[in-house]
């Protein structure tokens, strides 16, 4: 198992990064919520990991902190959420959104997530209600401090991030036209991709 990645990040195309250790090449995937806290391109990072082995694939994916991973590795616990659902789920909350809508059923909150039906919702309150309470600092504790609150060509620049930011989210199991839309409604001039996915995202819950 490689549970972690040290090395010079080489390429950045949301969800996926290119990350060079000493030499090789590893492709993994990022739910958003880390993929925001990367390095520019060419810069040092260290990022947690979870390797998925199926028949056909070997997957890496790839988390800033260790409570990301280790919520990623409960989601896939539950039945009828794969990877790609856990990705989509990671992206779309943060550990502390996910975990204060699971203690609280918030079902409403959970079916904005692309592929997450009333029945999946429910499924995860039912399977992870209760799991966060007790678990160490390392794992799932939040504070209650920490919950969420009730220079080139512009026009080429803007299409380039606005295109990167729909493929992204499409791969995340967003509909094509509904994340078109979503990117294109909270573009702001000079918004990297990162920024127009976070504000999407941000907007679609």
């Amino acid at each position: 198992m490689i549970g972690r990645l040290s090395g010079i990040l080489i390429e950045k195309q949301p969800p996926e990064i290119l990350l060079d250790v000493q030499g090789v090449g590893y492709e993994v995937l990022l739910p958003m919520t880390s993929f925001y806290n990367l390095p520019e391109v060419n810069q040092a990072t260290t990022i947690f990991t979870h390797l998925v082995v199926r028949e056909d694939a070997q997957q890496l994916y790839g988390f800033s902190h260790k409570q990301d991973r280790s919520l990623f590795r409960e989601l896939i616990k539950t039945n009828g959420v794969g990877p790609k659902l856990a990705l989509a789920i990671l992206s779309a909350m943060s550990v502390a959104e996910f975990t204060y809508a699971i203690e609280r059923e918030e079902v409403s909150k959970l079916v904005k997530i692309p592929s997450v039906g009333k029945k999946t919702a429910e499924r995860l309150v039912v399977e992870l209600k209760g799991k966060f309470k007790h678990a160490g600092q390392s794992d799932f504790f939040i504070e209650s401090s920490q919950l969420p609150k009730e220079k080139e060509n512009l026009a080429t620049y803007e299409n380039t991030q606005i295109a990167d930011a729909v493929s992204a989210l499409v791969t995340l199991g967003y509909k094509a036209s509904e994340a078109e839309k979503t990117v294109k409604r909270v573009s702001k001039p000079d918004s990297t991709s990162e920024q127009l996915i976070r504000e999407a995202l941000k907007s679609m819950l």
